[in-house]
């Protein structure tokens, strides 16, 4: 366990455990906001009651959410000093944006939502609602811009007189076709886990024949909800896809276990049993044709396999040698324009000759064995993504069965006495969390072995800190976090059992 290694684990820990808040916030926040608009415009007072109940539970979620993503932000600085020195410039702008405009309307309007009820109009409090819901939306919006300009980094130039990446057009970086593809998608997965999280505790009420109106409107709302989000989710995760096959085909083709190129279109593996040692799959399933669809959106565009893309990193690698050595050149004669031309013209693989510092200080004298072994470095683990992969689209098709079902028997009205449906959904309530996670090891894992795609290896972009000093963070943040998660569920059971306020018999018949 060497300092790179233990800080990707503490990044990759403190960022597991701030996901398993951040997208039952999303969706709670929107089934809130329906909620409360259908009090409104009936004026019913179940589906106030309604809004109360899982405002309570959105609460207890928001504030844990907020504890565990602090943190996370003041690594960068911690455990990742150089990376936040090379890229400061341009990966900081939406961190601050989201911290200054997001955060703040967010944290707005929470309060607004607990303490204007008595306060405001109904007509006033909805829009808090729904600006609440807004600012939510928002707060993701910037990080995933964030998170997304690592996985396709446009929009930015490196400047040789200060030798740091900076922000050469800010659109760019904000519609990167990347961030906005894992913006939607990655929202659409939160609404699902919060119409998961209303129907599993809506069908523990039913079967424990507690709260049965309220329990049957929420299920509803979060069956329709949900099944339209499931949807989503497989749509706008294909459209993910052929993002990631135009600029990150290495992911692609590891996440397929796709070692050589195939005659387009190319075959999706359904199952198989990846070998990276002997780069082969056992036990081959395909699908004829659907991968090649789904990258390239064609019949007749080849995706290249992860053998001939590592042959032709080799060639990245060494082009990014010629743009190493102008580039350490140009630091003891600034006025040479031939070699600023030569520097510009390699500078796009620069980055790939930084993937021999692993292995030698003066890159410019490595050996053919040397830019081989770095190349191979930028295969990522396939075993892992193949496997995270197919499990996380398992459980997207489980939804949309899970959802349609429910919602066949809400508008049949066998939803009250299905009990079986009611333990299905039930037991489903960790799935969403499952596919989430499983979601990011793929999306950053599959980024190995950059911090920023084709720019900054993972292993440069460190703090000069202690093997010791990162132990003791580590141990210190997973004994806080996991006091966190103890405390958010113990509130959470402690609020699902008590139930929404009574109200009398008239007004549940309302």
């Amino acid at each position: 366990m060497d300092v790179v290694t233990l800080s990707r684990l503490q990044f990759a820990i403190t960022a597991l455990y701030h996901f398993l808040f951040v997208p039952l916030t999303l969706g709670l926040v929107m089934l809130l906001a329906i909620m409360e608009s259908v009090w409104v415009m009936t004026g019913r007072p179940i589906w106030k009651e309604m809004t109360k109940f899982w405002g309570a539970l959105f609460g207890i979620n928001f504030a844990m959410g907020v504890a565990t993503g602090i943190t996370m932000e003041f690594q960068f600085g911690t455990n990742w000093a150089y990376y936040a020195h090379y890229v400061g410039d341009v990966f900081g702008a939406p961190l601050a944006i989201e911290g200054i405009v997001a955060f703040f309307l967010e944290a707005t309007f929470v309060g607004l939502f607990f303490f204007g009820w008595d306060r405001l109009s109904r007509l006033q409090h909805l829009m808090c609602t729904w600006l609440l819901a807004l600012g939510t939306s928002l707060s993701a919006m910037w990080i995933l811009i964030a998170n997304g300009w690592m996985q396709f980094p446009v929009g930015a130039r490196f400047n040789v007189d200060t030798m740091r990446m900076e922000v050469a057009n800010f659109a760019d970086v904000i519609f990167n076709p990347v961030a906005q593809d894992k913006f939607v998608h990655t929202i659409s997965a939160g609404y699902v886990t919060g119409s998961m999280f209303v129907l599993a505790v809506s069908a523990w009420f039913l079967l424990k024949g507690r709260h049965i109106e309220i329990a049957k409107r929420s299920m509803t709302v979060a069956l329709s909800f949900g099944l339209a989000s499931a949807l989503s989710v497989v749509v706008l995760g294909d459209d993910s896809g052929y993002t990631a096959g135009q600029n990150q085909k290495m992911k692609i083709a590891a996440i397929e276990a796709m070692w050589h190129t195939e005659v387009p279109p190319a075959d999706f593996t359904v199952f198989g049993i990846p070998d990276m040692k002997n780069q082969v799959t056992h036990f081959e399933i395909k699908l004829p044709w659907l991968l090649g669809l789904i990258a390239t959106r064609s019949l007749d565009t080849e995706v290249p396999g992860i053998v001939d893309l590592e042959k032709k990193n080799i060639q990245r690698i060494r082009d990014g040698l010629i743009a190493y050595d102008a580039l350490d050149k140009l630091r003891h004669d600034r006025d040479n324009s031939k070699l600023l031309n030569q520097f510009k013209t390699h500078q796009d693989n620069l980055g790939y000759a930084l993937l021999l510092k692993r292995y030698r200080p003066d890159v410019v004298k490595a050996s053919d064995v040397e830019i081989e072994k770095a190349a191979a470095d930028t295969v990522p683990n396939v075993p892992l993504l193949f496997w995270s992969f197919r499990f996380m689209v398992g459980i997207g098709f489980f939804f949309i069965a899970l959802f349609g079902t429910g919602f066949y028997l809400a508008s049949r009205r066998r939803l009250r006495n299905a009990t079986w449906f009611q333990k299905v959904a039930l037991w489903s309530l960790p799935l969403p969390w499952v596919a989430l996670e499983l979601g990011w090891v793929v999306a950053e894992c599959g980024r190995q072995p950059w911090t920023i795609d084709g720019v900054l290896p993972t292993f440069l972009s460190v703090s000069s800190i202690s093997v010791g000093q990162v132990w003791t963070t580590l141990i210190g943040f997973i004994v806080f976090y996991s006091a966190l998660l103890v405390v958010d569920v113990v509130l959470l059971l402690k609020y699902i059992r008590l139930g929404p306020a009574p109200i009398s018999m008239k007004e549940e018949a309302a």
